[in-house]
């Protein structure tokens, strides 16, 4: 008993000389711990990963010349130490330009308040995530190019007014339509808002990820680039092989089958539902009650 008192005691010393944290410095910790691992994670997922091993090896360089004292190297190093922060800047603009797009399009208060903006809330539902899978599986067959984007969260409304209002609700045959060949609408991407249609022949912003694999094509990276700057989820087609594949987060998953794709779609309908029980305040979804089942 005594050791385990002495023990106490020891550590209670130790603490003593620590500074005391009150609960305003454990917040800002944990706020300053998010910033670190979201800007980690955004240097990882951009080309700004492969300039910042470069600072790196300069800094070391830098360190190295510090050490063992060359003077000269060290001298110059410090001269050109400011100027290296502007180019650092110019370097990294459209990294930084691309991360503010994506922090403006975010709504802070988004699980907690919901304006009423005139969007289709009402979401997927099975009938439609239905439609998209056959009428993703039917144009894979017959290596019909597609590039269909699903507005999540995040408003497409930018991109859906790069192309031409459609306005239909989804269904196979109006997906398949759209991208048959030397069909006015089927060049660009289809944007599809809850179960309708929005917008065909979109432009996307096309990604300059540099770990995107060179067989991959411009409708790969387009989905890349859209799913980069929102959270949305874009199905592709391959018109070279009829490969099926989803593009969510900035990354690219291969789909094997229908099931596979259902599942997918389920998963982000269900996310869905889950995030709007936390919803304190709602607007009024148009229709509610009319939604096919």
């Amino acid at each position: 008993m005594e050791t385990i008192t002495d023990f106490l005691d020891g550590m209670y010393s130790w603490v003593s000389f620590l500074p005391r944290i009150s609960k305003t410095n454990l917040v800002e910790i944990i706020i300053i711990a998010v910033l670190l691992y979201e800007l980690l994670t955004w240097i990882m997922n951009t080309r700004a990963w492969t300039l910042l091993k470069g600072i790196i090896v300069i800094l070391l360089f830098y360190l190295f010349a510090y050490v063992f004292r060359l003077d000269n190297i060290f001298w110059i190093l410090n001269k050109i130490a400011t100027p290296a922060v502007t180019m650092a800047i110019v370097i990294f603009q459209p990294e930084l330009r691309k991360a503010l797009e994506q922090l403006g399009s975010k709504n802070p208060f988004t699980g907690i308040l919901t304006f009423d903006d005139g969007r289709d809330t009402s979401g997927f539902t099975d009938k439609t995530i239905n439609e998209v899978v056959k009428a993703t599986f039917e144009m894979a067959k017959v290596k019909t190019g597609a590039l269909m984007v699903i507005e999540r969260g995040d408003s497409l409304k930018e991109i859906e007014r790069t192309g031409i209002e459609v306005g239909g609700v989804v269904s196979s045959q109006l997906i398949i339509n759209i991208f048959e060949h030397n069909t006015p609408l089927h060049d660009g991407a289809v944007v599809i808002r809850g179960n309708r249609v929005a917008a065909a022949t979109c432009y996307l912003p096309l990604s300059d990820n540099m770990s995107i694999s060179k067989d991959l094509g411009t409708r790969h990276r387009a989905a890349v680039g859209v799913s980069e700057v929102s959270d949305s989820i874009t199905i592709v087609v391959s018109e070279e092989t009829g490969r099926v594949t989803v593009a969510l987060e900035g990354g690219l998953r291969k789909i094997t089958d229908a099931d596979m794709l259902r599942s997918v779609l389920a998963g982000v309908k269900q996310a869905e539902e889950e995030g709007s029980r936390f919803r304190i305040l709602k607007g009024r979804r148009k229709n509610e009650g009319k939604a096919v089942k």
